[in-house]
């Protein structure tokens, strides 16, 4: 459980960050969205973070149990996933990213999702239970 609460500590903090990222710049966030997949350089780099991460949480923590961890190795392969479509399809991931954010009411509910798995995980992580 050591290492689930090591991840989720840093998990937790940066997605709730994120999150507030989103609402604080709702207003502006379709055309910084569209600013960065426009990139397709851009989007093969971030790719290669993300797999990295993704790669290293699945690596330590792929544990498929019926507790809270579970969340912790999902969100690894999520990026692992992420991170490799990333790398492989910059170009056709641009078209997906511009039109998904412009669509009105996408942002704030993933703002909200994020929000909430980064309460849980900091939850989770930060109790002294």
């Amino acid at each position: 459980m050591t290492t689930s609460k090591t991840i989720a500590a840093l998990l937790g903090p940066t997605l709730i960050v994120s999150a507030a990222s989103i609402f604080i710049n709702l207003s502006v966030w379709p055309a910084l969205v569209d600013q960065a997949f426009h990139n397709p350089a851009l989007a093969f780099i971030t790719g290669y973070f993300h797999f990295v991460a993704g790669l290293a949480i699945v690596y330590f923590h792929n544990r498929w149990t019926r507790s809270w961890a579970v969340v912790v190795t999902v969100l690894g392969w999520v990026a692992l996933a992420g991170g490799l479509s990333r790398i492989l399809f910059p170009t056709q991931l641009i078209g997906i990213a511009t039109s998904a954010t412009q669509t009105t009411g996408v942002m704030p509910i993933a703002g909200l999702v994020i929000l909430a798995v980064g309460a849980f995980l900091s939850f989770k992580a930060y109790r002294s239970v």
